[in-house]
């Protein structure tokens, strides 16, 4: 298990295998938070600026091994955890990360690196506040991602372990794979489930009962720009004329 946090923020996490509808669902959340006043700090998976040249060039030359991978998208993580993350929750901020350390445990792990070496190397990391797991039936997802994009790409679909020689039917036998870990991680950590399928209102009312419990008698750190906003919205009191 990851040990619980002791920093002023909140951290919320959005998991989930590809196509489950997390990342929309992230997006409406942010926007419902700061509209509140909350100061809200975004981080979204495999975006670190150090190592982001080097994982373009490993994957367009296909060079990754599992453990290679594996290391790489946890200095990734660290990068983004260290110098925006932990400093944002120290300060008071509402962190919410498309993705966290449990996507290297699910993905990982269906690579076929060891589970324990996997929560080893994210051991630094400390249990979310909330923790989402947007499940959705395989072909669901599947559907989403054929529809929405032109081609599915080659790490994205698993083909570095020779599952398929097709593309969509190695993305299925990968993503299936992932599932399969979530699935297990659900108690281990206590995620959340969210049903993926629902209308995506009715998930993000979910949602939001489930993250005004987090937030419920806390006071974070405000966001200026939306208290300058009220402050300037406030109608001035009408001064009293000398009698």
């Amino acid at each position: 298990m990851l040990c619980p946090h002791t920093y002023h923020g909140k951290l919320i996490v959005v998991e989930g295998i590809d196509g489950s509808g997390k990342s929309t669902q992230i997006d409406l959340l942010v926007k419902w938070l700061t509209a509140q006043g909350r100061t809200v700090y975004f981080s979204e998976w495999n975006s670190s600026e150090l190592v982001k040249s080097t994982t373009r060039l490993g994957k367009k030359g296909k060079m990754f091994t599992p453990t290679s991978f594996s290391l790489l998208q946890a200095t990734d993580f660290a990068d983004r955890w260290e110098n925006y993350m932990l400093p944002m929750l120290k300060a008071g901020a509402v962190v919410l990360a498309d993705r966290y350390a449990f996507t290297a445990f699910a993905r990982d792990v269906a690579r076929g690196v060891d589970p324990g070496w996997v929560r080893n190397l994210y051991s630094f990391a400390p249990q979310p506040d909330l923790a989402l797991y947007f499940r959705v039936p395989l072909e669901v997802a599947i559907g989403r991602i054929l529809s929405a994009r032109a081609k599915i790409k080659y790490y994205e679909a698993g083909m570095d372990q020779g599952f398929s020689d097709d593309k969509v039917e190695s993305f299925r036998i990968f993503q299936k794979l992932i599932m399969e870990q979530y699935d297990r991680m659900s108690e281990e950590f206590g995620l959340t489930v969210i049903d993926g399928t629902l209308p995506i209102q009715e998930q993000q009312k979910q949602i939001r009962m489930l993250v005004r419990r987090v937030l419920h008698g806390w006071e974070g750190l405000p966001n200026p720009f939306t208290a300058a906003k009220k402050k300037k919205q406030r109608p001035a009191k009408a001064s009293k004329g000398k009698e």
